[in-house]
């Protein structure tokens, strides 16, 4: 019978199902299995990984300690400031109430200074509308009897006049005359 002749496939089946190649007896999947574990060996007792993966992570979680601190103790001085700016606050705003109370206060002073500076202005003006008045009615009056005494010595002497002639006025002077040197 003659015999199939094999083909790569098969051949390649063959050979890697019936010799798979060792070395001191392991296979290449043993082979990987002892390199990491000399690898992860010389990483810890040689290389002393383990110690510096702590040491890191130790230096890790001081700086996230400092950070914490640090942001602790900045928030503290939020706090202060936030304080002191609202006392400042108050302060100030205390403060504008007592400026608003004492213009409130000055305000008033000044209108009542006002009211009573135009009371006695007022009254000054009123006293000399008055005096003026006064004065007005006595010039009128003095000017009426200046008048009525002109109008009187006029009449006088137009009576004097027609009634004495100058033989009775000589009479006169003399009896005034006499007068004066009897007293």
């Amino acid at each position: 019978m003659a015999q199939p002749v094999p083909t790569t496939e098969t051949a390649h089946t063959e050979v890697a199902g019936e010799h798979e190649a060792t070395l001191l007896g392991l296979g290449a999947e043993g082979w990987v299995y002892v390199g990491v574990t000399i690898f992860l060996l010389i990483a810890i007792f040689v290389a002393k990984a383990h110690k510096k993966v702590v040491e890191a992570l130790d230096a890790q979680i001081a700086e996230t300690r400092r950070t914490l601190d640090d942001a602790a103790s900045i928030r503290k001085e939020a706090e202060a400031l936030l304080a002191s700016a609202k006392t400042q606050h108050e302060a100030s705003a205390k403060h504008a109430a007592e400026m608003i109370d004492h213009a409130r206060h000055e305000a008033e002073a000044i209108v009542a200074k006002a009211e009573t500076d135009t009371t006695d202005m007022i009254a000054r003006r009123e006293k000399m509308a008055t005096d003026k008045i006064e004065a007005a009615e006595r010039a009128a009056v003095e000017a009426m009897r200046a008048q009525t005494a002109g109008a009187a010595a006029r009449a006088a002497r137009a009576l004097i006049a027609e009634t004495h002639d100058a033989g009775s006025d000589r009479a006169l002077v003399d009896a005034a005359i006499a007068d004066i040197g009897a007293r």
